[in-house]
């Protein structure tokens, strides 16, 4: 021990409670727990998977689908397992949907490499052999992937169509896929390169309950679910200016407590008349502006709305941050957060129409670049599922719009990069050779997860497949309604090749991320040894010293 000290290396003592798992065991372990979540969301995948009914520890009841959402709102307590929920929020930022297939394939993969394990590859090649798989399979998917007109409306509608397939927005996919290329069409913008980038800041999404999903339409400008302060206020302006205010219409609280002590109901008046002359100021200051409207996100005062009714302007209070920032890009305006500096050029000009059933107000700008999507549902469940839906088919519109290539979904493009990949493991050299072939056979999970959520045969789809390719079939994927191999992208089942490409590169990561692990230690705490707690040094049980000699090795790990 002393000889440790001497060289500047503390020995690292674990407590009683300390766990510690090594090598293979721990290895097993974590692929173990990574499967369990990849499998747990795999009987979602497709059109006809089916949806899970998540409770909270509150008794909130989630009715979903989408992979992200069931994986978020589990209770997840193992750090490998939440490793594998990242792989789907990275999907969803990136891509937008796609999250249950990089899910389920980040657990394939683990599967595959467990097999290679029992055969003694070492986890180093494993791993070697999927990054150059991944890699080949993202160049290939470029290769296969087709071009097409980013102002295609008919591809377009395609591509979120195929999203909606199977969610909550099934039903009225017709009616939704066109509102929502509308809503892209509607945000995009030409780079000064010639590129289309939707700009999906200017498009927001308030949802509705009470009216089917069919009666969803597209507005341009925001939609606010407000109520007018006070019954004498207008509600429908034309050409009206308008202040987003971001701090409250009330009297000024000192920053202190203070208490006051009055001798006369005199005194106690004029308290409240300097109230409300503070008040009539700040009103006064917002009238002389020019405002016809305020929209303030903050509380407005019993008798300040009374002061604005009187000057006939039309005020909102409680208005959402984010509905805030997204008038500000409607109307054009800035956010003022003191009344003091106001001046006319900080308001914003639109128009507002209120609607007295619905209790909305309609908002649009002179030149709005902004639109909003108003969904209705049946119910709060109906319409947040649908709002999930509709979400991930937006994010999948804008990427074509931006990316412009598209593949054949139904696990065509699966069956056709798995043949692909191991067509290129006889070129790889080693052993990495058998890692390769197995992120191949990794890749036919979608299909066969595919036909077994449909309720066919899995082993005869996927000969089916494979030999439809194997003929030259690139696009030949699978009819879930028919059981038939059809060309899918003829057939209107159309994927972005950006949302596929993410998917391959975050499932691989994931998983050698979890391969390269070796040692887990979990311990609630950790001392050195010229601590002294628990009696100091000599405190130690004497064969703990020579029992941690190994320890020596995991000094990187500390």
């Amino acid at each position: 021990m002393s000889q440790q000290r001497m060289r500047g290396q503390p020995m690292v003592i674990m407590g009683e409670d300390a766990q510690r798992m090594k090598d293979k065991d721990a290895q097993e372990h974590n692929i173990a727990a990574a499967r369990a979540v990849a499998e747990s969301v795999q009987s979602t995948l497709g059109p006809k998977g089916m949806d899970k009914m998540l409770v909270s520890s509150m008794g909130s009841v989630t009715v979903t689908n989408d992979g992200v959402t069931i994986l978020q709102e589990m209770d997840i307590d193992n750090p490998t397992a939440e490793m594998i929920v990242e792989v789907a929020e990275t999907q969803e930022d990136e891509a937008g949907d796609g999250t249950t297939t990089a899910v389920a394939t980040a657990g394939e993969l683990l599967k595959q490499a467990q097999d290679l394990l029992d055969q003694d590859i070492h986890p180093t090649a494993i791993i070697r052999g999927f990054d150059l798989a991944s890699k080949r399979a993202q160049e290939e998917i470029g290769n296969i992937a087709e071009d097409v007109d980013r102002q295609d409306e008919e591809i377009l509608r395609k591509v979120a169509e195929t999203s909606m397939t199977g969610k909550g927005a099934e039903l009225n996919k017709e009616h939704l896929s066109q509102i929502l290329v509308d809503a892209v069409q509607a945000v995009t913008v030409e780079a000064d390169d010639g590129s289309l980038i939707p700009d999906m800041e200017f498009l927001n999404i308030e949802t509705q309950t009470g009216r089917s999903a069919g009666d969803s339409e597209l507005l341009t400008g925001a939609v606010i679910d407000k109520d007018p302060v006070h019954e004498d206020m207008p509600t429908d302006l034309e050409d009206a200016d308008a202040l987003l205010l971001d701090r409250a219409i009330e009297v000024e609280e000192a920053e202190a407590d203070a208490s006051l002590s009055v001798d006369s109901p005199d005194q106690l008046q004029q308290f409240i008349e300097q109230e409300e002359q503070q008040l009539r100021e700040q009103v006064d200051k917002i009238a002389e502006s020019g405002a016809d409207v305020v929209f303030c996100q903050k509380g407005i005062d019993d008798m300040a709305q009374h002061y604005l009714a009187k000057e006939g302007i039309l005020a909102l209070r409680r208005v959402k941050k984010s509905d805030l920032q997204f008038l500000k890009e409607v109307l054009g305006g800035a956010i003022v957060s003191d009344l003091d500096t106001l001046t006319s050029e900080d308001l914003g000009r639109g128009s507002l129409d209120y609607d007295g059933d619905a209790e909305l107000f309609y908002v649009e700008g002179e030149d709005s670049h902004g639109v909003t999507l108003l969904l209705r549902g049946s119910t709060d469940h109906v319409v947040d599922e649908l709002e999930r839906g509709v979400t991930d088919a937006l994010d999948v519109v804008a990427s074509t719009v931006s990316d412009g290539r598209v593949l054949a979904g139904g696990g065509a493009v699966e069956v056709e990069l798995a043949d692909r990949i191991r067509d290129y493991a006889d070129s790889v050299e080693g052993r990495e050779q058998l890692a390769v072939e197995a992120f191949g056979d990794a890749l036919e999970l979608v299909p066969r997860v595919l036909a077994e959520n449909s309720g066919l045969d899995p082993i005869d789809t996927l000969v089916d497949l494979r030999s439809a390719h194997e003929n030259g079939d690139t696009r030949a994927g699978l009819n879930v309604f028919t059981g038939d191999v059809v060309d899918t992208l003829d057939a209107g089942v159309v994927e972005p090749a950006h949302a596929k490409e993410q998917a391959l590169s975050s499932a691989t990561e994931a998983a050698n991320l979890v391969l390269k692990i070796d040692d887990i230690i979990a311990a609630d705490e950790l001392s050195t040894e010229g601590d002294e707690e628990e009696g100091g040094p000599g405190g130690a049980p004497g064969g703990m010293g020579g029992g941690m000699g190994g320890m020596g090795g995991m000094g990187g790990m500390m």
